[in-house]
């Protein structure tokens, strides 16, 4: 059971890290219609959480195995 909840919380820290990364890095939403340009600008705060979220679970990951 300890087994089991170890890798799950690694591969969820892997995920969220992963995904936090991916929003944070991806191109913001654009949009061209001849002259006029509209680009979306948002604040990343939801990545470093994720980023944040996916460290912890991590470092829990890791001393479940320490037990």
């Amino acid at each position: 059971m300890n087994n089991v909840l170890k890798i799950s919380l690694l591969v969820i820290g892997i995920g969220l890290v992963g995904y936090g990364l991916y929003t944070l890095i991806s191109p913001e939403v654009s949009l061209e219609a001849g002259p006029i340009t509209v680009e979306a600008q948002g604040d990343h705060t939801q990545s470093y959480a994720m980023m944040g979220f996916g460290l912890l679970a991590l470092i829990a990951g890791l001393a479940f195995g320490k037990r």
